[in-house]
């Protein structure tokens, strides 16, 4: 799962793409409202967290924009301005939750969470799909009872396809959301990982629709 950070506070913008990063999350980050826009309109995202006292654009311009040009990944506010009015704002522009600055980074992990699990159409954090089952909240991947023993990319990649679960994601998506923007995105390392995916869920598992992609399914075809 990818996530953008567009804020102009170089130790606020580190310290939560660093606990981001640690939760599993591929993270990009911009520290004005410019090159955010140009990210969040170019870049495919399952959330946002955006500031809003940004240099060159403000954060409630850069939100304007990406939903009038159709961009409905979900954006958590982040401000200092704890001002009613501007909530009111920023919820009323498109805007899917707004955090006040300063703020508990585990609040604010567990708003992100929220925020890619409505994005998706989930609502617990724990998901399943036949007998693989992640916690979202511990990172965390189990087949039946057994417990997995996953890389930060392997989980990624599984969590993504949970998030997705029996819909065909093409290879281009799967490496668009789980690497960040400064990563080596190779495609092929893609079904490097799923085989190994397959070698600890199950090889029928994860089914290969040729000319389309990778779809994770509960039915066991073997």
């Amino acid at each position: 799962m990818r996530i953008l950070i567009v804020e102009d506070e170089p130790d606020v913008a580190r310290q939560v793409q660093v606990a981001l990063c640690k939760t599993g999350y591929a993270v990009d980050v911009a520290f004005d409202g410019e090159e955010g826009h140009f990210l969040g309109d170019t870049e495919p995202y399952d959330a946002v967290v955006l500031d809003l006292g940004l240099p060159g654009m403000g954060g409630l311009n850069v939100l304007e924009r990406w939903r009038r040009d159709g961009h409905g990944m979900p954006v958590l506010i982040l401000s200092a301005r704890d001002t009613w009015r501007e909530k009111v704002t920023g919820l009323r522009i498109g805007a899917d939750d707004y955090l006040a600055k300063p703020f508990e980074m585990e609040e604010l992990l567990a708003r992100i969470e929220a925020l890619v699990r409505r994005g998706a159409g989930k609502a617990s954090p724990e998901l399943s799909c036949g007998p693989v089952r992640i916690d979202t909240t511990r990172q965390k991947a189990w087949v039946d009872d057994t417990p997995l023993t996953l890389t930060a990319m392997e989980y990624r990649l599984l969590a993504y396809l949970m998030h997705h679960a029996e819909a065909v994601l093409s290879k281009t998506e799967l490496t668009e959301h789980i690497y960040a923007q400064d990563e080596d995105r190779d495609s092929n390392i893609i079904e490097v990982m799923i085989n190994r995916l397959r070698n600890k869920i199950g090889a029928n598992r994860i089914c290969t629709h040729r000319g389309r992609g990778y779809q994770l399914t509960a039915e066991d075809d073997g």
